[in-house]
């Protein structure tokens, strides 16, 4: 059946993606999870038939066409069985990170409107228990685990079996491509998030773009996830994946266990951010690239890091170093890089192992133009742009001047259409010298560092550029212990000349690349790692930079005063 597949299922909206699915792939696992210590299978019929009980469940309930329905869970199958119930109800997701606090999701539930939220348990129903009182339009919390909640999954399933089948296949057919599929909230780097509003029309046309790059085979082809199902990137990765035929292993949730794991299922394709790469070059340390390349046995370790089988990865959600892309280049493992934002379902650019160039972000997938504006913002034109903020006009109406995307992001177009990002619009430095820099650059070369996990330049109407950094916790422990160390308390670590000595010479190499007036000239090491918790990261754990320079004022200007 592999071999005669097809390279989508071609369902008209997102909500007949998976009743199509079902029909084709059958029997073929859709979802492989782990339960206790073993992998279990859910073919693409299980698959299909828990979400249609999970849509009747919610038609018994009452859901309206176009409702709103939140999920608040980690990335595991009943994230993607509520998700496929939700949408063949007719009704719209709307995803909850489940790193968010009560406040967050009662933003986002109150903002979108929603009538129903899914949970994943006691702890994500706690949350919006605590703010109900501020909702007045829920209706019902269900919980995914028993125990919670107003009603379990189970108990809604059962509530749906009074619902024939055919009514909600009737429900499915009514879906229009015009219809709003979801709201997926940016991750609020700069204010309250937005709701970035997506029709099956526009959601269809990501889709097409991955599944026509053919990114995926169907039959033996398995996909590794452990992203936020509540990021777009995960999202489109999953339902590309699912409208191919290819089969999905969700991590068990454990961040330490993810190279385990990478061992135990053998993925074809790996989406991942650039920490995951980042970490593994680093551990290879000496054995690196020694003359023309890594030799045979490094090349073989590296690979089975991956599984052995991994034909593929992609990298998103932060530039990474040209160096991590050569090496793994080398190994075998093409770590491509593409672009896109939540405004545009992700992906509007890819590269692909037989057309890329290194620096790139690759080119525009089918269906996309991009145009660079007078001031070097990338523009957008296309059938997965999104079609505005909900409930925010003006925001909308600033983000698509003349029907074109304005993303905030600066970049060049080379003469072949290969797309260079250079950094945020807004997160340009401009010193007191009149010297335009874009922080990303020497923020991203210090996260190379053995020894650094995070990077935050400053310095916009300074002198210079200074760096706040935090440790990589695991790494520089691991050292103070080879060096007898004996007091390994963050603080002592962070303010121990020998640490600092390490991260200089790291600073010396990475400012070695960049002109005198790029250089950061001093930094500090903070004692604990940036959290979302505190408001430095967003919950996709991207940096906060306002928020982290408001928080850390008093380091900066100390770092001026030094003599």
């Amino acid at each position: 059946m592999s071999e005669a597949a097809p390279a989508s299922t071609g369902s008209r909206t997102v909500a007949d993606l998976l009743p199509r699915a079902a029909e084709l792939f059958g029997e073929r696992p859709a979802i492989r999870h782990k339960q206790g210590e073993e992998w279990r299978d859910l073919s693409f019929a299980a698959l299909h038939e828990d979400a249609a009980a999970v849509g009747r469940g919610l038609l018994a309930l009452g859901a309206e066409p176009g409702e709103r329905v939140c999920v608040l869970a980690t990335t595991r199958p009943e994230w993607t069985v509520a998700d496929f119930g939700v949408c063949m109800a007719g009704a719209a997701v709307v995803p909850i990170y489940p790193t968010s606090s009560p406040e967050e999701c009662a933003w986002v539930i109150g903002d979108s409107g929603a009538r129903t939220v899914i949970c994943a348990g006691p702890e994500q129903v706690a949350k919006v228990e605590a703010v109900r009182g501020e909702l007045p339009s829920l209706r019902e919390v269900l919980s995914i685990e028993p125990g919670a909640g107003d009603l379990d999954l189970d108990e809604l399933r059962r509530l749906g079996a009074a619902i024939e089948p055919a009514t909600l296949a009737a429900r499915i057919a009514a879906v229009a491509p015009e219809d709003l599929y979801t709201i997926i909230y940016t991750s609020g780097s700069t204010g309250p998030p937005k709701g970035c509003v997506h029709t099956h029309r526009t959601y269809r046309a990501a889709i097409t773009s991955v599944t026509s790059r053919e990114v995926f085979h169907g039959g033996e082809d398995l996909v590794y996830l452990f992203l936020p199902l509540a990021h777009s990137f995960a999202l489109i990765v999953q339902l590309a994946a699912l409208d191919s035929g290819t089969t999905v292993a969700y991590s068990a949730g454990d961040p330490q266990r993810i190279l385990a794991e990478l061992a135990e299922v053998r993925p074809t394709f790996l989406p991942s951010v650039p920490r995951i790469f980042e970490k593994i070059y680093r551990a290879v340390g000496a054995e690196r690239l020694r003359g023309d390349g890594p030799d045979e046995a490094l090349v073989a370790k590296v690979r089975a890091v991956f599984g052995g089988r991994l034909r593929e990865a992609s990298s998103g959600g932060a530039p990474i170093a040209r160096e991590v892309l050569e090496f793994f280049w080398q190994c075998g493992i093409p770590v491509m890089e593409g672009y896109g934002l939540t405004e545009t379902g992700t992906a509007v650019t890819v590269s692909r192992p037989d057309a890329h160039r290194f620096g790139t972000v690759g080119r525009a997938v089918p269906g996309i133009e991009i145009r660079i504006a007078a001031d070097g913002e990338v523009m957008l034109r296309g059938e997965s742009i999104f079609s505005g903020y909900h409930g925010n006009p003006e925001a909308s109406a600033a983000a698509l001047p003349g029907g074109w995307l304005a993303t905030g992001d600066l970049g060049s177009l080379d003469a072949d259409g290969y797309l260079t990002i250079a950094g945020r619009k807004k997160d340009i430095i401009i010193t007191a010298g009149g010297k335009n820099i874009a922080p990303s650059n020497l923020e991203n070369d210090m996260r190379q560092s053995r020894w650094v996990s995070y990077a935050v330049l400053h310095g916009d109407r300074r002198p210079y550029p200074v760096l706040l950094l935090t440790l990589d916790w695991d790494e520089v422990l691991a050292w103070a212990r080879e060096e007898g160390i004996e007091d390994v308390s963050p603080s002592a670590l962070a303010g121990d000349p020998r640490v600092r000595a390490l991260v200089a010479a790291d600073l010396d190499r990475a400012n070695a690349r960049y002109a005198r007036s790029e250089q950061a000239k001093r930094f500090t090491i903070l004692e604990r790692e940036l959290s979302a918790e505190r408001g430095e990261l967003t919950a996709s754990l991207k940096v906060r930079r306002a928020e982290v320079e408001r928080l850390h004022s008093q380091r900066f200007e100390a770092l001026y005063q030094e003599r």
